[in-house]
């Protein structure tokens, strides 16, 4: 909550304390009274912009399935930026997608940026533009994104065994070991050992179906799986 709770709240419903329908006089006046406590809600611009940020930020985290840990950090990161006049110039939509992103890397929960432009009102562009330089400008620490963590989600998208779970979260750890994971997109190199697990355990997919799932191209899956099982020494 952009006020963090302190103000009052006049509950919608039309009854009384008793519980008894009010009358259509008193409920003009209710409805009067609703209105006005909305609007002093916010005594400023700075208030407004916060209020509209909390509650898109509220909704992309329902769309996106996180905990409620990962809105509350990327309240705080919003708030911050907002008092170091970091959204001057920069759409509250764009700052608030950016400042949810940086918290679901903080906390450790996967979602990979283009699942977030899903949900966004802004493109993946000016979320990646303003994500760096918030996190620039905060001195947000971020660890690279682990592949690994995708492995679980994207399986259970794909509906395949436990096996191939564990045969690409190896396939993973071996590549990672020969530095062939630096500089690569995670999402795309957790989809590429899923799919050659799914090849080595019998229970094929096709590109097409991993890429849909993973939200990334055929031909990335297709690259990092050439890669791959070129480093393991698999033919």
């Amino acid at each position: 909550m952009h006020d963090k709770g302190l103000t009052t709240q006049i509950d919608w419903k039309n009854k009384d304390a008793y519980g008894r329908s009010l009358s259509s006089e008193k409920r003009s006046q209710v409805n009067r009274l609703r209105k006005w406590q909305n609007r002093i809600r916010t005594k400023d611009a700075g208030e407004r912009n916060l209020q509209f940020a909390l509650s898109e930020t509220d909704r992309m985290a329902s769309a996106l399935g996180v905990p409620h840990s990962v809105r509350e950090v990327a309240s705080v990161i919003y708030r911050r930026a907002l008092s170091e006049d970091l959204i001057r110039g920069r759409s509250i939509e764009g700052v608030a997608t950016s400042c949810l992103y940086a918290s679901c890397r903080q906390e450790g929960i996967p979602r990979s940026l283009e699942e977030v432009t899903e949900v966004s009102r802004v493109d993946k562009m000016e979320i990646g533009r303003t994500y760096r330089y918030i996190a620039k400008e905060l001195s947000l620490e971020m660890k690279p994104a682990d592949p690994k963590e995708y492995v679980p989600r994207f399986c259970s998208d794909l509906e395949v065994s436990e096996e191939v779970k564990m045969k690409a979260t190896e396939i993973i750890d071996e590549t990672a070991k020969q530095g062939l994971l630096s500089g690569k997109s995670p999402t795309g190199f957790a989809a590429a050992a899923i799919y050659a697990a799914s090849l080595l355990c019998n229970e094929k997919k096709t590109q097409q179906e991993v890429a849909e799932v993973a939200q990334v191209t055929e031909v990335t899956i297709r690259n990092r799986y050439q890669e791959q099982i070129e480093v393991m020494g698999i033919h």
